[in-house]
């Protein structure tokens, strides 16, 4: 069979950075009525990271895409786009990612934000190939950053006790492939979204309702039931696209929402967990920035090699879920 070349968003950096602060399960036992236990058979979370005062989610942000053009060995200067994923930006309006850009001075990039809450980094990192593959960008940042500590309410035991701040960043560079499922890259993309879910997961507030941020609120049973059948759906649709399936997988890197979440599509998909990047432990839910986080501490600690074969697959407020199938 004749073969294509094609060009691929090939992954060249990764890098990620979580705020100074951790705060134990054992610190919510002061104002709630809850324990270390509950939290951690309910959600599989020990520990998170929360924001100093005044640290934003665009300085997260900036620490987390100076140490993804570190593991590159790349300039900010070689950066045709930066997109960052988040749904706690610092501002209205401008982007993050333009502060971003303004902060590792990458004055060639052009900058945007895209807001698919915890899907955020999937529908990025899609979009950035889609960039690549259109010759629209060669080289393209793409960051998930929040700061969900900034959205809790703290009198909210369902709540506030799974949710933590970082960020997590890679760079994708525009690189021939054969267009087959052995070439490095961004082989395959699956988005989708049902607005008619959205008072599962939203914040009560907003520029156009109440003038204020607002607070995050969540039906957890519903969102769980949804979770488990979508991010095996779209996982599967997403290595069927690109010709192959579950037995090829090397990793499987979740949204880390939930550990039974993420234990219930691993069975699903026919996986065993030691196929999977569990950081929901130490991290909690970082929404948009669970998944490069997760990506950075598994390829950081040597798990994730080159070459080996990932989905990655989230789901988040809107609903909004999807999956991306790439050879690191």
């Amino acid at each position: 069979m004749s073969q294509n070349t094609v060009t691929r968003a090939v992954v060249i950096g990764h890098g990620h950075y979580l705020p100074e602060r951790v705060v134990e399960n054992e610190a919510f036992t002061q104002t709630l009525d809850t324990s270390d236990e509950w939290i951690k058979s309910r959600s599989g979370i020990e520990r998170r990271h929360f924001a100093a005062e005044g640290e934003m989610t665009s300085h997260l942000a900036i620490k987390a895409a100076r140490a993804a053009l570190e593991t590159a060995g790349v300039g900010a200067d070689t950066l045709d786009a930066i997109i960052v994923a988040t749904s706690t930006p610092d501002l209205t309006f401008p982007s993050v990612a333009t502060m971003v850009q303004d902060g590792i001075d990458a004055g060639g990039a052009f900058a945007f934000d895209v807001q698919a809450v915890c899907a955020g980094f999937v529908y990025a990192l899609g979009n950035a190939s889609a960039l690549i593959a259109a010759g629209q960008a060669r080289r393209v940042m793409v960051i998930g950053a929040e700061t969900f500590s900034r959205i809790m309410d703290w009198t909210d035991r369902s709540t506030c006790v799974l949710f933590g701040d970082g960020a997590g960043a890679i760079i994708l560079d525009a690189q021939s492939g054969n267009g087959t499922s052995d070439d490095r890259g961004v082989l395959s993309v699956d988005l989708h979204s049902d607005g008619k879910l959205r008072d599962l997961l939203y914040v009560d507030g907003g520029v156009g309702t109440t003038g204020t941020a607002g607070y995050l609120r969540m039906q957890g049973n519903q969102v769980f039931r949804h979770a488990v059948e979508k991010l095996a759906d779209t996982a599967n649709t997403a290595l069927s696209r690109a010709g192959l399936g579950a037995g090829d997988v090397d990793w499987v890197v979740p949204h880390q929402a939930n550990i039974r979440i993420i234990q219930g599509t691993a069975k699903k998909l026919g996986l065993s967990m030691d196929n999977v990047i569990v950081t929901v432990q130490d991290h909690g839910n970082t929404s948009a920035a669970s998944i490069p986080l997760a990506l950075s501490v598994g390829a950081a600690d040597g798990r994730i090699k080159k070459g080996d074969l990932i989905v990655t697959e989230a789901i988040g407020g809107g609903l909004a879920w999807g999956a991306v199938v790439l050879r690191w």
